[in-house]
C-alpha cells in the first residue's frame, strides 16, 4: 500500500522516464543544496583547469570520487548527470542490487572511456565481494581477476581508464568505513526549502508547458511536498491533469487545495497512511509509548515499511516522539488532527543512575 503512495519519495520506472524531461541539464539550472553546488564548482573548475594545462590531449583528468547520501528524491542521480554533463564526459549508471558479482563489475568497469563517471545508486548494497574488486579500482585504476581455483589458481590485473565514481545511498550507515574512505567529497543532501521547491515548480511548470499559475498556487504545492523535489513535481502534474479538465488548465490556489484533496495530501503533505498511523497511536495506544511492531501489526503494515518510508517525515515535522518505551504521538499532531489532547504526564523521563555504577 505505502509504494503506490502519491507523497512517496521513491519513484517508479514509469515515472522516472517522465522525469528526465524536468531534470536540470547543467550546474547552473540546478536549484538547492548551495553548499554541495559550492564545491562541485570549485572542484569542476580545478579539473578543467587541469586539463587544459596538459600537454598530452590522450589523457584526460578525473573528478575525485563523490559520495552522496540523503533520503531518497533529493536529486542525487540528478546531480550525477549533471555533473557528467559539466565535466563533457559520459555517465554510466548502474545500482548495488545489479551488481551481483564480481565480473558484473569488471565488465562495467573495462567500458569506461578516461574521464567518464560511474553512477552506483544504492551503492550500501553492493555485495562484500564486489567491494574488494571497487579498492583497486578506485585508488589504482586497475582491477584483479582470480581466474580458476586451487592450485590452477592465479591472478590476472585489468587496467581501466581514470574515472570518477559517483554513489548514491539513502543508508550511509550501511556503508562500511574501507568504501567510505576512499571518496573524497562526500556530502549529505538535506529537505529542500519552500522557496526553492517554488522555483522548482515555477521550472518544471514552465517545462510542461502550463497555463496561467497563480502565485501563491506553486507556493501551495510547494507547502505540501515534503521538502522533496520529486514529490513536488508529481503534485504538479497531479494539478496540471485536474486544471485541464475542471479549470480551464487555470492553476490557483482553490484548484490546488481541491486536487490535492481529492488525493487525500493536506496541508502539510500528510496522506491517509500518515493519519491512520497518528490515529492508531492515539486511540489504540492512548498516545503510546507504543512499540513499532505493536503499530504495524495493528495497521496489517510492514514494519520496515512504516519506519523507513512513514516514520521519517513525522519525526521532521514534529509529530511523533521515539523514546526508550516506544513511539509516541505529540501535542502539536494531535492539535493538527484535531484529536484529544494527550495526558502531558506522559513524558518521557531521563535515564538515572545505572551508568555511574558502572564506571
Amino acid at each position: 500500500m505505502a509504494t503506490d503512495r502519491i507523497i512517496a519519495p521513491t519513484a517508479s520506472p514509469v515515472e522516472e522516464f517522465k522525469n528526465w524531461a524536468l531534470r536540470p541539464q547543467s550546474i547552473e539550472e540546478y536549484i538547492g543544496q548551495p553548499e554541495l553546488i559550492e564545491r562541485l564548482l570549485i572542484a569542476i573548475q580545478a579539473v578543467k583547469t587541469r586539463q587544459d594545462a596538459k600537454d598530452d590531449t590522450e589523457t584526460r583528468e578525473h573528478l575525485e570520487h563523490i559520495l552522496l547520501h540523503g533520503p531518497p528524491g533529493l536529486g542525487k542521480t540528478t546531480l550525477a548527470h549533471v555533473i557528467g554533463s559539466e565535466l563533457g564526459t559520459k555517465v554510466h549508471t548502474t545500482s548495488g542490487p545489479a551488481l551481483a558479482r564480481g565480473t558484473d563489475l569488471v565488465a562495467v568497469l573495462t567500458r569506461l572511456q578516461p574521464g567518464d563517471v560511474l553512477f552506483i545508486d544504492e551503492i550500501h548494497r553492493l555485495p562484500v565481494a564486489v567491494e574488494e574488486f571497487v579498492y583497486p579500482a578506485m585508488e589504482d585504476f586497475k582491477i584483479d581477476v582470480c581466474l580458476d581455483t586451487g592450485l590452477n589458481a592465479r591472478t590476472v590485473q585489468i587496467k581501466c581508464a581514470p574515472f570518477t565514481l559517483i554513489g548514491a545511498t539513502t543508508r550511509a550507515g550501511l556503508l562500511s568505513s574501507p568504501m567510505r574512505s576512499r571518496f573524497g567529497i562526500t556530502h549529505h543532501l538535506r529537505y529542500y526549502e519552500e522557496q526553492d521547491l517554488v522555483h522548482i515548480l515555477r521550472r518544471s511548470a514552465s517545462l510542461l508547458a502550463m497555463g496561467a499559475c497563480e502565485p501563491d498556487a506553486l507556493g501551495q504545492i510547494a507547502s505540501r511536498s515534503r521538502g522533496t523535489p520529486r514529490i513536488a513535481n508529481r503534485l504538479l502534474r497531479r494539478v496540471r491533469d485536474f486544471a485541464s479538465v475542471r479549470a480551464d488548465g487555470v492553476v490557483s490556489e482553490r484548484i490546488v487545495d481541491d486536487a490535492l484533496s481529492l488525493e487525500g495530501v493536506d496541508g502539510l503533505g500528510l496522506d491517509e497512511i500518515d493519519r491512520s498511523y497518528l490515529r492508531t497511536i492515539h486511540s489504540v495506544y492512548h498516545g503510546g509509548p507504543v512499540g513499532l511492531e505493536a503499530v504495524a501489526a495493528t495497521l496489517n503494515e510492514d514494519a520496515g515499511t512504516l519506519e523507513d518510508v512513514v516514520e521519517p517525515y513525522l519525526l521532521q515535522i514534529g509529530f511523533l516522539a521515539r523514546t526508550r518505551r516506544g513511539r509516541m504521538i505529540t501535542r502539536r499532531a494531535c492539535e493538527h488532527m484535531g484529536l484529544a489532547p494527550i495526558d502531558p504526564t506522559k513524558e518521557e523521563k531521563p535515564a538515572t543512575g545505572s551508568a555511574t555504577g558502572l564506571l
